[in-house]
Parts: C-alpha cells; structure tokens; sequence
C-alpha cells in the first residue's frame, strides 16, 4: 500500500494522493485501506518513513565525519528521486511530535546519535550535530528543487534564467549572478556546504 501511495506521488504530486486513488490503483475498496492507515494525515506518515527509512548509517564506524557525509549524500539521492515526498519529510518535525512519528523515521536519529556519542560527543551535542545536519539538508534539497531553468536552451544566463526582466536598478547584484546561478551543480553545492559544516564540528576533547 506504501508503496503504491509513493508511486502516485512521484507520479501526481501528494495533493493528488487520496485514499479512493490509492484504492482504484490497488484495484479494492477504499474502506479497505482504512484498516492499514485510518486517514490521510497516517497514510503520509507511513510514506515519509518509507523513504527515510531506507538510510543507513553505520553507528559503530568510528569515522563519523564519512558517515555524516554518506548519510546526507543518500538523503539527497532519495530527495530527488521522490521530490514530491521532500515536504512531507521537511514538514514531519513540525505536525508531528517526536514519540508520535513512525518508528522507521526515527531510525536515522538514533543511529546518528548512536554513532556520534560512541566516538565522545555528549548526548546533547550529539543531537545539536543531527539537527544542524538536517537542518541543513533540508534547506539544501528545497534549494536544489527550485533552482529551474525558464529557457533550458538559451546561451545567454540572463535570459536563460529569465533575469533579464528584473530592473536594473533594484537587483543588480543578483543580475550580476547570473553565470554563477546557471552553473548551479546540486552535488557540488551539497559537497561545499558539508564542508563548511563539517568542518566546524569538533570532539570536545579535540577543541
């Protein structure tokens, strides 16, 4: 049923998931699905912890930097492959409280703390680390998925980004940018800014 619901929202956008569409592509009765999932709000949950609950991580590895690295490149690879599901992996923090989300969306948060207070982070710190990483990501990811192209085949930045129709006057520092905003690689900024975290992460006793 899961995976279905995450099939028509790669397909259709999440708007469009409904418990009678997800009914008419399993070919049963809608009042069938209530028995697994008993609304929509559940049934978004169960496919939020779908796609987060395929990443791994490894909390006896004592290299923590690579597997904070590994662990945002995946969510990146999983964001794109299903950016219809990023809201509701952004959103999911905010209407849902901690103890209430399903299990599997918890998993990467106990393994990253897991991982980080084996090799002598303190608990809280710990968390700190998970919450500036995915804070992070998710704000890259939204990023990455809105940065489009108006005219794809237009040699010129300016055009091709349609910033020729902003005033002069008012965003010339933007304008200015406009090379720099067409070469926009989403691996590349994703790599940029783990270093700028990661960076400034330290042990306490390497401080």
């Amino acid at each position: 049923m899961l995976a279905a619901a995450l099939e028509l929202i790669d397909r259709d956008g999440v708007d469009r998931l409904s418990m009678r569409r997800l009914a008419s592509e399993l070919g049963c009765d809608p009042m069938a699905l209530y028995r697994f999932a008993p609304n929509k709000v559940a049934l978004l949950n169960g496919v939020a912890e779908l796609v987060i609950g395929q990443l791994d991580v490894d909390p006896a590895d004592a290299d923590w930097h690579t597997q904070l690295r590994s662990l945002a490149r995946h969510y990146r690879s999983l964001a794109l492959a299903h950016p219809g599901v990023v809201p509701l992996l952004v959103m999911l923090p905010l209407t849902t409280p901690l103890a209430s989300r399903p299990l599997g969306a918890l998993r990467p948060l106990e393994d990253v703390l897991t991982l980080l207070t084996r090799v002598g982070f303190s608990g809280a710190d710990a968390l700190h680390v998970y919450r500036a990483l995915f804070g992070f990501l998710h704000g890259h990811v939204l990023n990455e998925l809105q940065e489009l192209v108006e005219n794809p085949d237009e040699t010129d930045d300016l055009l091709r980004l349609g910033l020729h129709r902003l005033p002069i006057g008012e965003f010339p520092v933007l304008r200015s940018l406009a090379s720099v905003l067409a070469d926009y690689d989403g691996a590349t900024e994703l790599e940029r800014g783990l270093d700028m975290l990661l960076s400034g992460l330290k042990l306490p006793d390497s401080a």
